[in-house]
């Protein structure tokens, strides 16, 4: 067998590997070991191919083609090009309460390093013009992988429950701002009005085969904004004949972190990053204007407004300080904090223990990430994302022995133990979604 194709099925092989076996009480309200077993190969290839065919936000043409013809595949009723580049597929059966199961489809501008024989090669032209590489790095052809396999699992067993599943297919969860346009495009008002909405994601330093849940915050919110701070231009050997903004951008950079350090209540968790600095394009040359890019975190509204009033009120003064032209601050993209709804989590925390075994899931802490799976909460709607594990324990023990940590979710080197995370992937989303549900609908297809 080529070394590629003993590389991958040595991946994938935790599909069925036999330490995810579940105790026979109580029985698993989902996909259990024999029907992953039937579906491997399949789902294997599907994963790969994915991985190998990245597209970057708003670019998931042939992305969202594939996973809409996998939901028609399975018996959902679909329509195509919900924002675009995004699928719905409904699952009815019979009367019986609504849940929404949502996966996003998108990749990151990442050039891979990964060296698995499926790593993606792929390039794409970003929004502001640029070449770059193109990768899942965070995990999204996992997402998209479980999210069918577990539309196959609910055509296919309708004995098991009542009502009806909305598939949402999203595109632009990198970009913040894709579960915007699928709810302006009528996600909520085109298709049933979920009484559930739900989602997984790849957590990238926890065991394979386990999941983790938190009832209330989870993820903060994320803010992207962009500041220009100008200046007078001309040479750099006449100082005092110009206005610096790059001098003015570097104190702004120091100052902006006193907001947090002396201004937000210390119990209360925020977080401000500039991530990009642009200013110039020659040695001798004090250019008119630097360009900042932000992200701003934090899981109360009024801190996050905190945070915007500051770095106004800073850039403001230090222009006004150093008789430079006014800046201007801009709010590029927001997501909400995902907040958990805390009944929902309760009621399905046992379906995941029942779907892995209680011993594989686990209560986590929130972290300062983001995620606009936030925005399904919209009108009252109760939701709920909990975390999947994706690495191997020998993975995890040679870098615990090393005191090194493992590549995080949008690093180059980032990638999951493919069959195991599906498999546990897969059982949980369609426990979930079984305990949701009333039982005993129409004769299995």
């Amino acid at each position: 067998m080529p070394l590629a194709r003993i590389a991958l099925a040595v991946l994938l092989a935790g599909l069925t590997r036999p330490a995810l076996a579940q105790p026979a009480t109580p029985a698993s309200p989902g996909a259990d070991d024999a029907w992953i077993a039937t579906a491997r190969d399949d789902l294997s290839s599907l994963y790969t191919h994915l991985h190998a065919n990245p597209e970057l936000s708003n670019q998931e043409v042939k992305t969202g083609e594939r996973i809409a013809d996998e939901l028609e595949k399975a018996g959902a009723k679909v329509t195509r090009h919900i924002a675009r580049t995004g699928a719905v597929g409904v699952i009815e059966n019979g009367p019986g309460p609504v849940v929404l199961v949502r996966t996003d489809i998108d990749a990151l501008p990442v050039v891979e390093r990964t060296g698995l024989p499926f790593a993606s090669k792929a390039r794409a032209t970003n929004p502001q013009g640029q070449d770059v590489g193109v990768m899942h790095a965070c995990g999204h052809d996992v997402h998209m992988t479980c999210f069918v396999g577990t539309a196959r699992w609910l055509a296919s067993h309708r004995d098991r429950w009542k009502g009806t599943v909305v598939l949402i297919a999203q595109p632009a969860e990198e970009a913040i701002g894709g579960a915007r346009d699928v709810l302006a495009d009528g996600l909520y008002t085109r298709f049933p009005r979920p009484n559930f909405a739900l989602a997984l994601h790849c957590q990238a330093t926890e065991p394979a085969g386990h999941v983790y849940y938190r009832p209330g915050p989870l993820l903060a919110s994320s803010t992207s904004m962009t500041v220009t701070i100008r200046g007078k231009g001309g040479h750099g050997a006449w100082p005092h004949r110009t206005v610096d903004p790059i001098v003015l951008a570097s104190l702004a950079v120091l100052d902006f972190q006193t907001i947090v350090g002396r201004e937000v209540e210390p119990i209360q968790p925020a977080v401000v990053t500039v991530g990009s600095i642009h200013g110039g394009n020659k040695h001798n040359v004090i250019p008119d204007e630097v360009k900042l890019q932000l992200t701003l975190r934090a899981f109360s509204e009024p801190v996050r407004l905190q945070l915007i009033e500051g770095i106004e009120r800073r850039v403001k003064a230090l222009a006004e300080a150093h008789r430079a032209p006014a800046p201007t601050v801009e709010i590029d993209e927001f997501a909400p904090a995902t907040i958990n709804d805390p009944d929902l989590t309760a009621r399905v925390v046992p379906s995941l223990e029942s779907a892995l075994g209680a011993e594989h899931v686990h209560a986590t802490d929130p972290v300062m990430g983001s995620e606009d799976f936030s925005r399904y909460a919209e009108g009252g709607v109760p939701i709920m994302m909990f975390w999947v594990g994706t690495q191997p324990a020998d993975r995890l023990a040679a870098a615990k022995a090393k005191g090194e940590a493992l590549p995080s979710l949008h690093s180059a080197l980032f990638f999951p133990d493919a069959g195991p995370t599906i498999a546990a992937g897969i059982k949980a989303m369609t426990g979930a979604v079984v305990g949701l549900l009333p039982t005993g609908g129409p004769a299995k297809d």
